[in-house]
């Protein structure tokens, strides 16, 4: 098996299509690294919106970072395809 890409996910703690991607991940072993944007504060959450702006102005959720891939919301078959699962 090729060496994982790494996998960030974006997401909200209420958001149903969050949890959608964390449970797909947990679900297939994939090691991610989750920031659920909503439950952190002041400082720490304004640097976490200027890094996710880079990748969607919009600020939706999830977005989920694998490599180089930029995934916006919960798209299975695409996230399948970028991890090769």
């Amino acid at each position: 098996m090729k060496a994982q890409k790494p996998v960030k996910l974006y997401t909200l703690s209420t958001c149903s299509h969050c949890k959608t991607a964390k449970k797909f991940m947990k679900d297939h072993a994939i090691d991610c690294d989750i920031t659920d944007v909503d439950l952190l504060a002041g400082p720490q959450q304004a640097a976490v919106l200027e890094e996710i702006k880079k990748y969607n102005p919009r600020f939706s959720f999830p977005t989920i970072l694998i490599g180089d891939d930029v995934i916006i919301g919960f798209q299975e078959d695409k996230i399948r395809e970028v991890l090769g699962i």
